[in-house]
């Protein structure tokens, strides 16, 4: 058995490996303990839900359950509190009283993920009340149980995908459900965001349409992490007013939170330890250490490596036993590869993990001690949301390993910032035109539309109405919108990337598909000789065919990564809002088109990141339209910029300020896409574009433009504050750069973005005495 750490354990493996002369800078801190708040359970609770709380030991509600319980029964609500708060129990409550009260009410279950679901049946089953029968319902699910679910199950587990692709557009088989839909539960809500959350704002519009015709208008009872905008996101991604219940009146044990910056190895050029390496250390001293926990990181490549990274520390310090302990998690496994890790873990077979954010999610996987996070995962919210998988009933370690990226390294030099910076606000918009007309087109095929369903689908309904008329999706006839054809579109309509299906990825060897990948990203993770890693076995893609879907691999040996250069191109389509600063600079708002072309691929040695050679492709380019604002230099020889030093700084002041909007949009880096060009062929003029990096853009850009004052003043502050020389990945270069960080200008980019701040507080001082 595993020794049970004590909180000055933990704090003293902190401390040694923080206190060695060439080891990482530390910043230490201690969250304290909270005592919970607790409250009678309601009297008005039915008898078998309240008998069996009982018998799992459940005599009592804390302070915000039993205000969501007050709440649920006048109307909607989302319960946005802390992890291991019971959340679960605070939406589970009001639902099984319906159930218990009401034989012939039904209730829908919303997980972003299948284990989600999984692991809710399983706690709804080990209350046993006699009233209660409750199924998942997922693509897992056998087709000859299908039928049987859907007439004897009153509470239904499923996802969103599930819902769009399977129970909407046959909703004549799923009446008994629909119409005695009583609850529709929505938890984890803060992760529908984004793209992912503007479809599933969509889906439920849908949900909501279909049931009213049904003749049920169902309660939704959501549940969220910590966002700064909880009540207004769940009115958006539901379309109806929601209470907000964020008065947490559940205990915390505490926890000792780490800062942890890898060691400088060369200042001038402001390059340090690979964090990667850094928390594989760290993590074979946790799991030598007796140290149960859990290691996120943002990218299925960075899984891989510290997997790989930590075994191979452990088996060359004589723990090969240890070594078979620890086992990595990410999409694009298969299923049941999934379910296995996740058993392993629950049952305490695991001493680590190291994950994707697929497992930040609520799933109980037991006691864990520490929580590493490997680089920054964009917002504030999903980084408390990480931490808080470990420490739930006992005090816990947090820790941040941070990258080179300009936005880790801000934060390692202002650790009271990060520590108290609020958490973000949650971004949807399901009036996104390209993801709306998608769903449009699914709502004709489950019920003709009718001007009346602008109630669902708000003010641009009409118009987006006649423009699926005119590319010919639907047709008119007698005021009802109907497909033109009997395809089945919700297959044609993916709720979470781009694309519409997955390439699979074969071992030649063996024949074996070793996972999936979605095709928008195939080009860039599975192009011919890329290298591929798979529960920490490295492949060599020597095969990519997208007409069969499919990408061959062969096991791979090398020393080693690679990363695709790309060539973009920027078309402005519509102008939609546009502001000239002071001096001759001008900040535009709106849509364009946008080509990437995957030109070649970099080899870089594992060991020191060393570039090896360039190997050039000839791969069909992929066009996308989305939302984006752009800055134009009408004058920009008078700011003190040669012409050769103009192109190094615009490119490194696009970097700097896709590498800071994460702090003011609640997005990823990797969801924002840029391009900087010393004359663009539409303005004539030097111009920097900032863009949405999926179709139809769901708002990041428009955040970006709304923000673009502080935007400047975050990004400067970023690059003049490294104290690298000419530039370093802590300041200008970019992870993501389809240039390989050529050109870039330190400073050019501060005297840019430096006049950019001051031009812009110019134009809003003018506006303001204008307006006066």
């Amino acid at each position: 058995m595993p020794v049970v750490p004590t909180p000055n354990a933990l704090a003293a493996l902190v401390a040694q490996e923080g206190g060695r002369s060439d080891g990482p800078t530390v910043v230490r801190c201690e969250e304290p303990p909270r005592d919970g708040s607790a409250v009678p359970l309601p009297s008005e609770l039915a008898e078998p839900v309240r008998e069996a709380l009982a018998r799992n030991g459940v005599t009592a509600l804390w302070r915000h359950q039993r205000a969501a319980w007050e709440a649920a029964r006048r109307g909607h609500v989302v319960v946005a509190t802390g992890t291991a708060s019971g959340k679960s129990l605070a939406f589970n409550l009001p639902v099984l009283d319906v159930l218990a009260k009401d034989p012939s009410a039904r209730a829908l279950y919303l997980y972003p993920s299948k284990a989600l679901a999984q692991d809710q049946a399983r706690k709804l089953a080990e209350l046993q009340l006699p009233f209660l029968r409750p199924a998942i319902y997922d693509g897992d699910t056998p087709h000859t149980e299908r039928q049987a679910i859907r007439r004897q199950a009153n509470l239904i587990l499923t996802n969103p995908d599930m819902l769009h692709l399977g129970i909407l557009p046959n909703h004549a088989r799923w009446a008994g459900l629909l119409r005695n839909l009583a609850a529709v539960v929505v938890d984890e809500s803060h992760v529908y965001r984004g793209v992912f959350g503007s479809h599933v704002a969509l889906v439920i519009r849908r949900l909501r349409r279909i049931a009213e015709r049904y003749g049920t208008r169902p309660r939704f009872l959501l549940a969220s992490a910590t966002i700064a905008n909880p009540g207004a996101h769940a009115s958006t991604l539901t379309g109806e007013p929601v209470h907000v219940v964020s008065d947490d009146g559940a205990p915390s044990a505490g926890r000792t939170i780490v800062l942890w910056n890898p060691p400088l190895i060369d200042e001038k050029l402001g390059l340090r330890a690979s964090p990667l390496v850094e928390a594989a250390r760290l993590l074979a001293q946790l799991i030598v250490a007796g140290v149960r926990s859990i290691c996120f990181l943002n990218s299925r490549r960075g899984v891989e490596l510290v997997h790989r990274f930590t075994v191979d520390r452990l088996r060359s310090d004589g723990n090969s036993r240890l070594a078979a302990q620890v086992l990595p998690y990410r999409a694009g496994y298969t299923p049941y590869q999934r379910r296995e890790i996740e058993r392993k873990l629950v049952s305490g077979e695991l001493r680590a993990i190291v994950a994707t954010s697929a497992l930040e999610l609520g799933i109980d996987i037991g006691h864990l001690d520490a929580a590493l996070c490997v680089t920054f995962p964009g917002t504030v919210a999903s980084l408390r949301q990480m931490w808080g998988r470990a420490g739930r009933r006992r005090p816990g370690l947090a820790v941040f390993v941070a990258g080179e990226d300009a936005l880790d390294q801000f934060f390692c030099r202002h650790p009271e910032d990060f520590l108290q910076r609020p958490v973000e606000s949650a971004i949807v918009d399901p009036e996104s035109e390209e993801i709306q007309l998608a769903h449009l087109w699914c709502a004709a095929h489950e019920l003709p539309l009718t001007t009346a369903d602008e109630t669902f689908f708000g003010t641009s309904f009409q118009q987006r109405l006649r423009r699926l008329v005119r590319i010919g999706a639907l047709r008119e006839h007698g005021g009802r919108y109907l497909n033109r054809s009997a395809a089945f579109p919700a297959e044609r309509v993916p709720l979470r990337s781009a694309s519409a299906e997955n390439l699979t990825i074969v071992d030649r060897e063996s024949g074996e598909v070793l996972g999936t990948v979605e095709r928008a990203r195939a080009l860039t993770l599975v192009h011919p000789g890329a290298v591929y890693m798979h529960l920490g076995v490295q492949y060599e893609v020597c095969e990519l065919d997208l007409d069969a879907g499919r990408a061959i691999v062969e096991p791979f040996r090398g020393d080693w990564y690679t990363r695709p250069r790309h060539d973009t191109d920027v078309t402005v389509e519509a102008v939609r809002a546009r502001q000239e600063l002071a001096e001759g600079v001008v900040l535009s708002f709106g849509v364009i088109s946008v080509r990437q072309t995957l030109l070649a691929y970099q080899r870089k040695r594992l060991r020191d990141h060393e570039p090896l050679d360039l190997v050039p492709l000839d791969l069909p380019p992929q066009d996308f339209v989305t939302q984006a604002f752009w800055w134009e230099l009408l004058s920009w020889d008078r700011l003190g910029l040669s012409e050769e030093e103009l192109p190094g700084g615009l490119h490194a002041a696009e970097h700097a300020q896709i590498a800071v909007l994460p702090l003011l949009a609640m997005c990823d880096r990797w969801d924002i896409g840029g391009l900087s060009t010393a004359r663009h062929g539409q303005t004539g003029v030097p111009t920097v574009f900032v863009y949405d990096g999926h179709p139809g853009g769901v708002g990041i850009a428009r955040v970006g433009f709304e923000r673009f004052g502080r935007l400047c003043e975050d990004a400067l502050r970023i690059v003049q504050e490294c104290r690298c020389e000419g530039g370093c990945p802590s300041c200008i270069q970019s992870p993501k750069c389809g240039n390989l960080n050529e050109p870039l200008s330190k400073a050019g980019a501060c005297t840019l973005l430096g006049a950019l701040r001051d031009e812009f507080a110019r134009a809003i001082k003018l506006s303001a005495r204008v307006d006066g």
